[in-house]
C-alpha cells in the first residue's frame, strides 16, 4: 500500500515499479505466462506483416496481446488461492478453474481471429 499518499508522476512511476516487478514474478514463476510471452514474441512480428490493414493488424496483434493479459489474471487468481492455504477445497479448485477456462477462452478467440483474417486468403 506505498502508492497510497503518492499524486502525479510519483504515482505513475510507483505504478510503473510495481507493474514491472509483477512481469518480473509472472515470468519467473509461472511457465504459462513464459511460454505465452515468447508466442507474443515471435507471433506480433507476423502479425503485423500479415495484416493488410490497420483494422487487420489491430485485431491479429490484440487478439495476441490478450492470451498474456488474461494469463496474468489467472495467475493472480491462483496465488491468491494458493495464499489462503494449499489443502483442497472445492471453491478453491472452481476459482482456479474458472480462471484457467478464462485463459482457454481467449487462446480461442486469438487463433480465431487469426484464422477468420487469414484463412479467406488463400480459399
Amino acid at each position: 500500500m506505498g502508492n497510497q499518499n503518492a499524486r502525479g508522476w510519483r504515482r505513475l512511476m510507483n505504478a510503473w515499479r510495481f507493474s514491472q516487478a509483477g512481469f518480473r514474478a509472472a515470468y519467473r514463476h509461472e511457465e504459462a505466462f513464459r511460454q505465452e510471452v515468447w508466442s507474443l514474441l515471435l507471433l506480433l512480428p507476423l502479425g503485423l506483416w500479415l495484416g493488410t490493414s490497420p483494422v487487420e493488424r489491430a485485431l491479429l496483434v490484440g487478439s495476441l496481446l490478450l492470451v498474456p493479459i488474461v494469463e496474468l489474471l489467472n495467475s493472480a487468481i491462483e496465488t491468491n488461492v494458493d495464499r489462503i492455504g494449499l489443502e483442497r477445497h472445492e471453491l478453491s479448485g472452481r476459482a482456479k478453474d474458472i480462471a484457467s477456462a478464462a485463459v482457454f477462452l481467449v487462446i480461442v478467440l486469438a487463433t480465431s481471429v487469426w484464422a477468420l483474417v487469414l484463412i479467406p486468403r488463400w480459399l
